[in-house]
This record gives structure tokens, C-alpha cells and sequence, in this order.
């Protein structure tokens, strides 16, 4: 008797204790209120980590009006947009190289400041020598890994690309690897003006010929969002009696039909308002970098609109 009187105890415990846990069943349709602490078995949604866009800078190329992309990187860097693998054509690719080697807006704005033309501008007397160009290029070379430390491109902090065109074939060749200042110093030999470069067995000359700014390169090196810098003139702009801007003239009536095809595959294209600037107006430096600052902040609402959109935020 005792223990039929436990047992019975015993079950009346348990089934205060479970009904005390909130286990007590439910049925559509009865009179009882539902437990307001059921359990629901639906998935908890999981907020996605936004996407990682991979920024690619395009920089072209337009000799001295090349200064703007450092203003353009200024701004960029003063709203906290760094850029992710970085392509350059001539002028872009020696703005590019020093970028991408580690040096921020403000550094290349030093180095910019502080360049002498006449340690670029080395020129040569070909009396007997066949040579293709006024000026070797080797101080262009020299200057780069000067101010780089003879650091070679694949160790830059950025990944970095220049462009030149192959002088036989007049295929585009993209430097990823080996001496910086050669490879910039073949993306900058503008026929004419500069003697091509030697590299291997192959000659090469300015990648403007085939890139003028190099948006499918920076896609091919990765990128997913691209933004080009545009500093090529227009050629009213340029006209003069002087043989280096006719050429350069040359240079940019060919780029403007190049870049119709090429720009329409950048998310986001800039051109700095550089007037007539010449492209030997080494002088205007100063007046570049505020163009390419202002043309940056004026496309920043739309950089970071559509920046955000493709991460999905």
C-alpha cells in the first residue's frame, strides 16, 4: 500500500515538473490558449558577410597631364577607397608603379612636386646609331627604381600591371613581374619620342598604341570594379607647332577612338578637366593633381553607390 501511494506521488511530481516546462501538447481547435513559449522549428534567417569587391584602378596615359592621377588617388584614399590590383599605361603606369610599390596620395604628391623634368627627359644625339626615338627613356628607368629601391614588381604592395605594345606583332604585353623602371620606361616610349625598348627579343613601345586606358587588363588582372582615369586631350586641344606635342596629338587622336570600345567596360569613368594642358606642361603639375582631386569627389557619390550595391549591402 505504501508503495502504490509512492508511485503515485512519484507520477504526480513528474507531471507538475514536465507540465512547469511548457511540454504540455496542444491541439488545433481546443479551448485551451496556446503555450505562449512553444518552441518553432523555422530556420533563424543568417545575415551574409558583405562581398569583398576587388578594386581595380585603370590609369592611362597622356605624358605630363599624367600628374591628375595622382589626385585622383587622393581622393579616393580620403574616403577610405583603396584600390586593389592597379593597371597603368605610360604616364599611368609610372603614377601606378609608385602606388603600387606602397606610397599613398600624399607621398606621390611629394615626389611629384619634387621631380625634375631634366632626370626624365635624358636626351640622345643618335649620330651614327639607328635609333628609333629623341629621348633613351633611361631616365625614366633610372628615376623609378630610384625612388623604388630597385623593388621588383612582383613585390609591390599592390598588384600592379603596365602595358606596352610588342613593336613587331603590335600586341599589348602586360609587365607584371621583373624590373619596375623597364617596364615603365617600355609602356612610356611614345614612337617618335622615345627609343623602343629592348626586353628579351622583343622590342616594345608605348602601350597607349593598344591600351590607352588599360580597364581590360585591370579586369584581367582580377578586378571587379573598375575605375578609369581618363587624361588623354582632346586633339583641338593640343595643336602646336612643337614636334613632341604633334606627336603626342598623334597620340590622342588614335586613343580617342581606342577608348570608345575600352571605357564602356569601367564601372566608373573619370576624366579630370585639363583644358589645353599640354602633354610636355611639366610646369602644371600642381594644377593636374587639383583636376584629378575634383573630378574624383564629383564622381564619389556614384562610386560608393554602386560600390555598395555590388557587395550586396
Amino acid at each position: 500500500m505504501r508503495i502504490s501511494l509512492r508511485l503515485a506521488a512519484l507520477a504526480a511530481a513528474t507531471s507538475f515538473l514536465l507540465a512547469g516546462c511548457g511540454t504540455t501538447s496542444w491541439m488545433p481547435g481546443s479551448s485551451a490558449a496556446k503555450p505562449a513559449d512553444t518552441v518553432s522549428t523555422a530556420p533563424t534567417p543568417v545575415a551574409t558577410a558583405p562581398k569583398k569587391v576587388r578594386i581595380g584602378l585603370a590609369l592611362g596615359g597622356g605624358a605630363a597631364r599624367g600628374f591628375a592621377h595622382i589626385g585622383v588617388i587622393k581622393a579616393l584614399e580620403s574616403q577610405g577607397i583603396d584600390a586593389d590590383i592597379v593597371a597603368g599605361t605610360s604616364a599611368g603606369s609610372l603614377v601606378g608603379a609608385m602606388y603600387a610599390a606602397g606610397n599613398d596620395g600624399f607621398a606621390l604628391q611629394k615626389l611629384a612636386l619634387a621631380m625634375d623634368e631634366a632626370a626624365i627627359s635624358d636626351w640622345s644625339v643618335p649620330f651614327f646609331a639607328k635609333v628609333s626615338g629623341v629621348l633613351k627613356g633611361e631616365g625614366v628607368q633610372n628615376y623609378v627604381n630610384k625612388a623604388l629601391g630597385n623593388l621588383p614588381i612582383e613585390k609591390f604592395k599592390i598588384p600592379f600591371g603596365a602595358v606596352a605594345t610588342d613593336l613587331k606583332t603590335g600586341q599589348p604585353i602586360l609587365f607584371q613581374r621583373g624590373n619596375a623602371g623597364v617596364a615603365v620606361r617600355a609602356s612610356s616610349a611614345v614612337p617618335g619620342v622615345f627609343q623602343s625598348v629592348k626586353i628579351g627579343d622583343h622590342y616594345y613601345v608605348d602601350g597607349g598604341l593598344v591600351a590607352p586606358v588599360p580597364v581590360r587588363f585591370a579586369r584581367q588582372m582580377g578586378a571587379d570594379f573598375v575605375i578609369a582615369v581618363n587624361i588623354s586631350a582632346q586633339p583641338e586641344a593640343q595643336a602646336s607647332a612643337s614636334s613632341v606635342d604633334v606627336l603626342l596629338q598623334t597620340f590622342a587622336i588614335m586613343g580617342q577612338t581606342i577608348n570608345q570600345y575600352e571605357l564602356k567596360d569601367a564601372d566608373i569613368v573619370l576624366q579630370p578637366v585639363l583644358g589645353a594642358m599640354k602633354g610636355s606642361d611639366f610646369a602644371s603639375r600642381n594644377v593636374a593633381i587639383l583636376a584629378g582631386e575634383q573630378a574624383a569627389m564629383a564622381a564619389m557619390p556614384e562610386i560608393k553607390r554602386k560600390l555598395k550595391a555590388m557587395a550586396g549591402n
